[in-house]
């Protein structure tokens, strides 16, 4: 950042500081706040719109939950066109998801840009992808050429598009023909997927296996499961780890395991078991959120309320075994919560 002062320039009545002193302290405020910052003078503004400045910032940022339409608002230009997105995952504060008419969008809500990716190149139903089952996505960043990927598949083709282009690229079809969830997980490089096949040998038996895709290699590795007999999964993120949520069909407890070690099978390890007495019996099913740093860790389930799914969250707090549903929910059962960091990072560039 040639361009910019190593001091900041101000009547000679008043002390000066350091220009990496003031990057240091702009670098521990919020989004909203820097926004505004940018208006101080030039220097200021060359500084909080520096990418390099932005990275900074973003190991930083404080986690935030959002819930689709509940919690932000949608760009204008989105709201008419492409409302109701189904799926969302996230990466380094920017959100991907599938819109209604099926383009893909990437939006940072916390500098409220966004970019409406290319149409795909196979022409298949775009609008399936958020819907999983043969159709999925998924957003990361690629440490090797220091860009963001989304990839998408369709069956088994595989597409790939890199932020900057204008273009998706077909890439090694993808090793399942089924996925559970729509939206891949993102940690260590790969974007993950849980995925279901029936047994040769026995067509009433499903096996389950994560599908893991490099973004570096876009190469493909299959991950084991811990061994489990339960029947409902789900698959997430806790402090960078890989995490599952598993529960039998029917039972009263959800475990929540963590990959300790990515890619080690003998790492998995049993984080917590929850508790859940909610009403909806043998459907309901759990999915980890975020862990804080006391340990207490935010849930999302899937719970059969009068007839009607409904989505609820609620807090574990593992020091005293209880679990706390958030009261006044109206979260509807296709809204998917998702947990992103405040980032100054543009998905325009």
């Amino acid at each position: 950042m040639e361009a910019i002062s190593e001091t900041l320039t101000s009547p000679s009545s008043l002390p000066t500081l350091p220009f990496d002193l003031i990057s240091e302290i702009l670098c521990n405020l919020p989004v909203k706040l820097l926004l505004q910052l940018q208006c101080v003078c030039k220097s200021w503004k060359s500084l909080i719109s520096d990418h390099n400045f932005a990275k900074k910032h973003l190991r930083k940022s404080t986690p935030r939950l959002m819930i689709q339409r509940t919690k932000l608002r949608f760009p204008n230009s989105l709201k008419n066109k492409y409302c109701s997105p189904s799926g969302v995952c996230s990466c380094d504060g920017i959100l991907c998801f599938v819109a209604d008419n099926g383009s893909f969008v990437l939006w940072n809500p916390s500098i409220r840009k966004f970019k409406i990716l290319p149409p795909l190149n196979n022409g298949g139903p775009a609008s399936y992808y958020g819907y999983g089952y043969g159709y999925g996505f998924g957003f990361g960043y690629d440490h090797l050429t220091n860009n963001y990927k989304v990839v998408a598949y369709s069956l088994k083709e595989v597409s790939v598009y890199i932020l900057g282009t204008d273009f998706w690229r077909t890439i090694q079809d993808f090793p399942h023909s089924s996925c559970s969830e729509s939206s891949g997980v993102f940690v260590s490089g790969t974007i993950n997927w849980l995925t279901e096949y029936y047994d040769h040998d026995d067509a009433s038996s499903i096996s389950r296996v994560i599908v893991s895709l490099d973004l570096a290699k876009e190469t493909y590795q299959k991950l084991s499961l811990p061994d489990l007999n339960n029947s409902l999964w789900t698959l997430g993120v806790l402090k960078d780890c890989l995490c599952i949520c598993a529960r039998s069909w029917g039972g009263k407890f959800l475990e929540v395991w963590v990959m300790n070690e990515f890619g080690n099978k003998e790492s998995w390890a049993k984080l917590h078991t929850v508790s859940y007495t909610g009403d909806g019996g043998p459907y309901v099913i759990g999915k980890p959120l975020y862990i804080y740093e006391d340990n207490k860790l935010l849930m999302d389930f899937r719970d059969l309320e009068i007839g009607m799914v409904k989505l609820k969250l609620g807090f574990y707090d593992s020091k005293k075994d209880t679990l706390k549903i958030l009261n006044h929910q109206n979260f509807e059962c296709y809204m998917d919560p998702e947990v992103y960091a405040e980032s100054l990072i543009s998905p325009c560039f």
